[in-house]
């Protein structure tokens, strides 16, 4: 039965090119059983991918966490992803360059009988589509948004961007619950990330991130962040940061593939600084946007 809740858009499976609503995998997929996969969005602005290089590292890395074999190389992705790109565009009846999209990757290890040990010689399930971008608002850009804080309860393997989702999930509830646009996340007592983004803080002058360690994704935007404020010169530092810190910070901000660079303005119903986006994130949010035109 085909479910009509569910659009036509075109998607790829397994060598195969259809639509969302025809596309099926194998109840004994183990990306279903177990979450046992893993997967990259890529931001296409204008029809080009941006960061794609990027983004391919990232899903290698990923991968070989996993010890899942990539089943592409980076032409063979790049192909793929133009291919979607245009597959959408036909869809929705425009040029490629007309619209901004993302396209979602997939790889899992492949189907077999459940069994918790990682099975030998079997194929991974390759799944991608694309999708129109929705960027913030003009109203959150000028305003900026607002945030919840909570523990960090999810695995320590957070560098691996796992199809597992179910604590991102859990945890970004906390914050739609709020009625906010996002859950800060800290463990022992030290800034983590959010539930679907990277989080930046700004004090005195410096833009500091986490670390680039297990307890956290490392965005495809820490590089370009920190290359925009080497660009600038603005001090930028990756080092453990306080809840203290941040609940003085004078912005916050959150970054991520379709959030791009976003002003925090309220934390736990509080004000950031001056309850205004700040400097700090306008030059940010600017260079990305020349950084776009570049791709």
């Amino acid at each position: 039965m085909i479910d009509a809740s569910i659009p036509p858009l075109p998607c790829y499976l397994n060598g195969e090119f259809s639509t969302l609503r025809d596309a099926k995998v194998s109840v004994l997929d183990r990306g279903f059983i177990f979450g046992d996969g893993v997967y990259e969005v890529v931001p296409v602005y204008a029809g080009r991918p941006f960061r794609f290089a990027e983004h391919m590292a990232r899903l290698d890395r990923s991968l070989g966490e996993l010890r899942i074999a990539n089943p592409m190389e980076p032409e063979g992705w790049r192909a793929l992803v133009d291919q979607l790109i245009a597959a959408y565009a036909r869809h929705a009846g425009l040029a490629p360059d007309a619209l901004d999209q993302l396209v979602y990757i997939q790889v899992t290890r492949g189907v077999a009988m459940r069994d918790h040990v990682m099975p030998r010689g079997i194929t991974p399930t390759v799944f991608a589509s694309s999708n129109l971008m929705k960027p913030p608002s003009a109203k959150d850009r000028s305003e900026g948004v607002a945030c919840v804080t909570a523990d960090d309860f999810r695995w320590e393997k957070a560098h691996i961007k796992s199809t597992s989702l179910l604590g991102s999930v859990l945890a970004r509830q906390i914050s739609a619950d709020a009625d906010a646009i996002e859950t800060v996340m800290f463990r022992d007592g030290a800034l983590s990330e959010a539930a679907a983004s990277n989080v930046w803080v700004v004090r005195g002058g410096t833009v500091m991130g986490p670390p680039r360690d297990n307890l956290v994704l490392e965005g495809i935007r820490y590089g370009l962040i920190e290359q925009l404020c080497r660009d600038a010169g603005v001090p930028f530092e990756l080092r453990r940061i306080s809840r203290e810190e941040v609940a003085g910070a004078d912005e916050l901000m959150l970054s991520s593939a379709t959030k791009e660079v976003l002003p925090v303005t309220r934390l736990d119903g509080q004000p950031v600084g001056n309850g205004r986006p700040g400097p700090i994130y306008n030059m940010l949010h600017e260079g990305y946007q020349r950084a776009k035109q570049s791709s």
